[in-house]
Protein backbone atom coordinates (compact mmCIF):
# COMPACT_ATOMS: atom_id res chain seq x y z
CA UNK A 1 0.00 0.00 0.00
CA UNK A 2 3.00 1.99 0.86
CA UNK A 3 4.76 1.41 -2.61
CA UNK A 4 8.05 0.72 -0.63
CA UNK A 5 10.43 -2.14 -1.15
CA UNK A 6 9.84 -4.78 -0.10
CA UNK A 7 6.64 -5.82 -1.65
CA UNK A 8 4.39 -7.91 0.39
CA UNK A 9 1.12 -9.86 -0.66
CA UNK A 10 -1.91 -11.40 1.76
CA UNK A 11 -4.23 -13.46 -0.50
CA UNK A 12 -7.76 -14.05 0.79
CA UNK A 13 -9.23 -17.70 -0.52
CA UNK A 14 -12.58 -16.02 -0.15
CA UNK A 15 -12.29 -13.73 -3.04
CA UNK A 16 -11.70 -16.21 -5.43
CA UNK A 17 -14.49 -16.46 -8.12
CA UNK A 18 -14.50 -18.56 -11.42
CA UNK A 19 -15.90 -17.62 -14.68
CA UNK A 20 -18.38 -19.64 -16.88
CA UNK A 21 -16.11 -21.47 -18.73
CA UNK A 22 -14.34 -22.27 -15.04
CA UNK A 23 -17.08 -23.66 -13.58
CA UNK A 24 -17.79 -25.36 -16.67
CA UNK A 25 -14.59 -26.95 -16.59
CA UNK A 26 -15.00 -27.66 -13.23
CA UNK A 27 -18.28 -29.04 -13.36
CA UNK A 28 -16.81 -31.66 -16.18
CA UNK A 29 -13.73 -32.92 -14.06
CA UNK A 30 -11.11 -31.71 -16.45
CA UNK A 31 -7.67 -32.02 -14.99
CA UNK A 32 -6.53 -29.55 -16.58
CA UNK A 33 -8.66 -27.03 -14.08
CA UNK A 34 -6.04 -27.36 -10.86
CA UNK A 35 -3.15 -26.61 -13.39
CA UNK A 36 -5.01 -23.67 -14.32
CA UNK A 37 -5.33 -22.72 -10.53
CA UNK A 38 -2.17 -23.69 -9.99
CA UNK A 39 -0.54 -21.61 -12.98
CA UNK A 40 -2.84 -18.70 -11.95
CA UNK A 41 -1.11 -18.41 -8.21
CA UNK A 42 2.41 -18.86 -9.49
CA UNK A 43 2.16 -16.76 -12.27
CA UNK A 44 0.78 -13.79 -9.84
CA UNK A 45 3.62 -14.24 -7.74
CA UNK A 46 5.83 -14.25 -10.47
CA UNK A 47 4.73 -10.79 -11.73
CA UNK A 48 4.32 -9.59 -8.40
CA UNK A 49 8.54 -10.38 -7.70
CA UNK A 50 8.97 -8.61 -11.11
CA UNK A 51 7.45 -5.43 -10.65
CA UNK A 52 9.42 -5.38 -7.01
CA UNK A 53 12.78 -6.34 -9.40
CA UNK A 54 11.64 -3.34 -11.85
CA UNK A 55 10.51 -0.76 -8.72
CA UNK A 56 14.12 -1.64 -6.95
CA UNK A 57 16.10 -1.14 -10.76
CA UNK A 58 14.17 1.82 -11.62
CA UNK A 59 15.27 3.41 -8.10
CA UNK A 60 18.83 2.50 -8.87
CA UNK A 61 18.93 4.33 -11.85
CA UNK A 62 17.45 7.36 -10.35
CA UNK A 63 20.37 6.91 -7.87
CA UNK A 64 23.05 6.14 -10.25
CA UNK A 65 21.84 9.42 -12.63
CA UNK A 66 21.13 11.87 -9.84
CA UNK A 67 21.76 10.58 -6.26
CA UNK A 68 25.49 9.34 -6.35
CA UNK A 69 26.62 11.81 -8.69
CA UNK A 70 25.58 14.82 -6.39
CA UNK A 71 26.62 13.19 -3.40
CA UNK A 72 30.45 12.35 -4.70
CA UNK A 73 30.44 16.13 -5.66
CA UNK A 74 29.57 17.45 -2.18
CA UNK A 75 31.74 14.91 -0.38
CA UNK A 76 34.84 16.15 -2.45
CA UNK A 77 33.95 19.94 -2.00
CA UNK A 78 33.81 19.13 1.83
CA UNK A 79 37.05 17.02 1.86
CA UNK A 80 38.73 20.09 0.37
CA UNK A 81 37.53 22.46 2.45
CA UNK A 82 38.48 20.86 5.47
CA UNK A 83 42.03 19.75 3.97
CA UNK A 84 42.45 23.57 3.27
CA UNK A 85 41.29 25.15 6.42
CA UNK A 86 43.44 22.23 8.18
CA UNK A 87 46.65 23.43 6.55
CA UNK A 88 46.18 26.89 7.50
CA UNK A 89 45.23 26.81 11.16
CA UNK A 90 48.16 26.12 13.17
CA UNK A 91 47.74 24.68 16.53
CA UNK A 92 47.77 26.36 19.76
CA UNK A 93 48.59 26.00 23.32
CA UNK A 94 47.49 29.22 24.69
CA UNK A 95 44.85 31.63 23.82
CA UNK A 96 45.86 34.34 21.03
CA UNK A 97 42.58 36.77 21.35
CA UNK A 98 39.47 36.63 20.13
CA UNK A 99 37.75 39.73 18.05
CA UNK A 100 34.16 40.44 18.66
CA UNK A 101 32.05 43.62 17.52
CA UNK A 102 35.18 45.17 16.24
CA UNK A 103 37.05 44.85 19.56
CA UNK A 104 40.28 42.57 20.34
CA UNK A 105 40.73 40.78 23.84
CA UNK A 106 43.75 39.60 24.32
CA UNK A 107 43.12 37.69 27.77
CA UNK A 108 40.72 34.22 27.05
CA UNK A 109 38.59 36.02 30.46
CA UNK A 110 38.03 38.88 28.89
CA UNK A 111 37.04 37.22 25.23
CA UNK A 112 34.63 34.45 27.29
CA UNK A 113 32.90 37.44 29.11
CA UNK A 114 32.25 39.21 26.51
CA UNK A 115 31.14 36.16 24.11
CA UNK A 116 28.49 35.76 26.99
CA UNK A 117 27.59 39.39 26.75
CA UNK A 118 26.51 39.09 23.40
CA UNK A 119 24.43 35.73 24.01
CA UNK A 120 22.63 37.77 26.69
CA UNK A 121 21.64 40.66 24.30
CA UNK A 122 20.99 38.86 21.44
CA UNK A 123 18.48 36.05 21.35
CA UNK A 124 17.41 36.37 17.22
CA UNK A 125 17.47 33.45 15.06
CA UNK A 126 18.83 34.96 12.80
CA UNK A 127 22.43 34.10 11.95
CA UNK A 128 25.02 37.23 12.02
CA UNK A 129 28.70 38.10 12.06
CA UNK A 130 29.90 39.04 15.81
CA UNK A 131 34.23 38.36 15.12
CA UNK A 132 37.05 36.87 14.47
CA UNK A 133 39.21 34.24 15.95
CA UNK A 134 42.00 32.21 14.58
CA UNK A 135 41.40 32.90 11.28
CA UNK A 136 37.76 31.63 11.53
CA UNK A 137 34.62 34.04 11.24
CA UNK A 138 31.77 33.53 14.03
CA UNK A 139 28.36 33.85 13.68
CA UNK A 140 25.78 33.45 16.18
CA UNK A 141 22.14 32.58 16.03
CA UNK A 142 19.74 31.98 19.04
CA UNK A 143 17.83 28.37 18.64
CA UNK A 144 14.69 29.24 20.55
CA UNK A 145 13.40 25.68 19.97
CA UNK A 146 16.42 24.12 22.11
CA UNK A 147 16.87 27.52 23.97
CA UNK A 148 20.53 28.04 23.42
CA UNK A 149 23.24 30.05 21.35
CA UNK A 150 25.24 28.34 18.44
CA UNK A 151 28.23 29.46 16.49
CA UNK A 152 29.13 29.06 13.16
CA UNK A 153 33.08 28.85 12.63
CA UNK A 154 33.01 29.40 8.90
CA UNK A 155 36.39 29.78 6.47
CA UNK A 156 36.50 26.74 3.96
CA UNK A 157 34.51 24.62 5.52
CA UNK A 158 31.71 25.38 8.29
CA UNK A 159 31.70 24.17 11.72
CA UNK A 160 29.20 24.87 14.46
CA UNK A 161 29.47 24.94 18.10
CA UNK A 162 26.84 24.89 20.78
CA UNK A 163 27.33 27.74 23.63
CA UNK A 164 27.18 27.19 27.10
CA UNK A 165 27.41 29.74 30.06
CA UNK A 166 30.65 29.14 30.90
CA UNK A 167 33.39 32.15 30.94
CA UNK A 168 36.32 30.02 29.52
CA UNK A 169 34.18 26.62 28.36
CA UNK A 170 32.91 28.80 25.17
CA UNK A 171 36.20 29.09 24.09
CA UNK A 172 37.17 25.81 24.91
CA UNK A 173 34.46 24.19 22.98
CA UNK A 174 35.62 26.40 20.11
CA UNK A 175 39.43 25.24 20.43
CA UNK A 176 38.12 21.41 20.32
CA UNK A 177 35.89 22.00 17.11
CA UNK A 178 38.95 23.36 15.47
CA UNK A 179 40.83 20.76 16.84
CA UNK A 180 38.87 18.39 15.36
CA UNK A 181 38.75 19.16 12.03
CA UNK A 182 41.28 16.27 11.15
CA UNK A 183 38.72 13.68 12.37
CA UNK A 184 35.99 15.50 10.15
CA UNK A 185 38.50 14.92 7.32
CA UNK A 186 39.28 11.54 7.88
CA UNK A 187 35.44 11.09 8.25
CA UNK A 188 34.64 12.55 4.81
CA UNK A 189 37.14 10.40 3.24
CA UNK A 190 35.45 6.72 4.61
CA UNK A 191 32.37 8.27 3.64
CA UNK A 192 33.35 9.40 0.11
CA UNK A 193 35.29 5.49 -0.11
CA UNK A 194 31.92 4.36 0.86
CA UNK A 195 29.84 5.84 -1.33
CA UNK A 196 32.79 5.34 -4.74
CA UNK A 197 31.73 1.49 -3.29
CA UNK A 198 28.24 1.68 -3.38
CA UNK A 199 27.65 3.85 -7.03
CA UNK A 200 30.09 1.36 -8.56
CA UNK A 201 27.81 -1.50 -7.26
CA UNK A 202 25.00 0.31 -8.33
CA UNK A 203 25.98 0.16 -11.62
CA UNK A 204 26.47 -3.16 -11.51
CA UNK A 205 23.34 -4.68 -10.13
CA UNK A 206 21.00 -2.57 -12.44
CA UNK A 207 22.73 -4.40 -15.04
CA UNK A 208 21.50 -7.63 -13.54
CA UNK A 209 18.34 -9.14 -15.42
CA UNK A 210 15.05 -10.29 -13.28
CA UNK A 211 16.18 -14.01 -12.35
CA UNK A 212 12.88 -15.45 -12.66
CA UNK A 213 11.87 -14.10 -15.91
CA UNK A 214 12.48 -17.66 -18.12
CA UNK A 215 10.42 -19.24 -15.46
CA UNK A 216 7.65 -16.59 -15.77
CA UNK A 217 7.64 -16.83 -19.35
CA UNK A 218 7.28 -20.45 -19.24
CA UNK A 219 4.28 -20.22 -16.84
CA UNK A 220 2.69 -17.77 -19.31
CA UNK A 221 3.07 -19.69 -21.83
CA UNK A 222 1.86 -22.83 -20.57
CA UNK A 223 -1.34 -20.52 -18.88
CA UNK A 224 -1.99 -19.38 -22.60
CA UNK A 225 -2.37 -22.90 -23.48
CA UNK A 226 -4.18 -24.33 -20.68
CA UNK A 227 -6.51 -21.45 -21.38
CA UNK A 228 -7.30 -22.55 -24.49
CA UNK A 229 -8.05 -26.25 -24.16
CA UNK A 230 -10.79 -24.58 -21.41
CA UNK A 231 -12.28 -22.39 -23.54
CA UNK A 232 -11.32 -19.60 -20.88
CA UNK A 233 -9.78 -17.32 -22.84
CA UNK A 234 -13.43 -16.68 -24.24
CA UNK A 235 -15.51 -14.27 -22.61
CA UNK A 236 -18.48 -15.28 -20.76
CA UNK A 237 -21.27 -13.71 -22.90
CA UNK A 238 -18.97 -15.60 -26.10
CA UNK A 239 -19.54 -18.99 -24.42
CA UNK A 240 -23.35 -18.01 -23.34
CA UNK A 241 -23.75 -17.39 -27.27
CA UNK A 242 -21.74 -21.04 -28.45
CA UNK A 243 -24.47 -22.27 -25.86
CA UNK A 244 -27.64 -20.87 -27.34
CA UNK A 245 -26.38 -21.60 -30.77
CA UNK A 246 -26.10 -25.30 -29.85
CA UNK A 247 -29.29 -25.60 -28.53
CA UNK A 248 -30.86 -23.86 -31.64
CA UNK A 249 -28.57 -26.48 -33.89
CA UNK A 250 -30.04 -29.67 -31.64
CA UNK A 251 -33.44 -28.30 -31.83
CA UNK A 252 -33.14 -27.81 -35.89
CA UNK A 253 -31.64 -31.54 -36.16
CA UNK A 254 -34.34 -33.04 -33.82
CA UNK A 255 -37.16 -30.87 -36.29
CA UNK A 256 -35.47 -32.18 -39.61
CA UNK A 257 -35.74 -35.70 -38.33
Amino acid sequence: MTSKSPVRTAEDIDEASLSYAEIKALASGNPLIKEKMDLDVQVGKLKLAKANYLSEKYDLEDKIIQYYPKKLSMIREQINAYEIDLSSTAEVEDFTGMTLQGKFYEEKELAGNALLLICKQDKTSKQKEIGQYRGFELKLSYDSFYNYHKLILKQNGTYQVELGTDVYGNITRIDNVIGSISKKLEAEKSLLSEIEHQFETAKEEVKRPFAKEDELNEKLARLSEVNKELDIGKSDEEIDMEQDTEEVENKRNEISR
